[in-house]
């Protein structure tokens, strides 16, 4: 045998008896701990993106409730103003109630998550002032 054959068989060797990666009962841990992780993962996801939903809701229930205030007081119909303020994704999901000179209306976000729309709606109170 050459020397450069010597070795290469020394290597081959001195590989074959070192013990590989991933051969000490761990195969396939981090698969398993991701699959676990996942669900979780999604659950947060979701909820953040249920937070940015209810602000969402309590903008566009702000912004109808100001238009319908100014209705007020330039003598318009303040629920018809309230609705034509509100962005078109609130429509359905928009109650306006008008108490003299307040208007008042609710917004429901979208629900990403079962159960929690109810706690998130927003309900904004928009005053007209004092009568001219």
């Amino acid at each position: 045998m050459t020397g450069q054959s010597r070795l290469c068989r020394a290597r081959w060797l001195r590989d074959r008896r070192r013990p590989r990666a991933g051969r000490d009962g761990q195969d396939g841990q981090a698969t398993v701990e991701l699959v676990a992780l996942a669900p979780v993962l999604v659950v947060v996801v979701l909820a953040v993106a249920q937070l940015l939903a209810a602000g969402l809701a309590r903008e566009a229930a702000g912004a109808a409730a100001e238009a319908g205030a100014m209705a007020i007081r330039q003598g318009g119909d303040p629920a018809a103003a309230a609705r034509a303020g509100a962005p078109g994704w609130a429509h359905d999901r928009l109650v306006v109630r008008v108490d003299g000179r307040r208007v008042v209306v609710r917004v429901a976000p979208r629900a990403l998550l079962p159960g929690v729309t109810g706690p998130l709606t927003a309900r904004v109170t928009a005053d007209a002032g004092p009568a001219a």
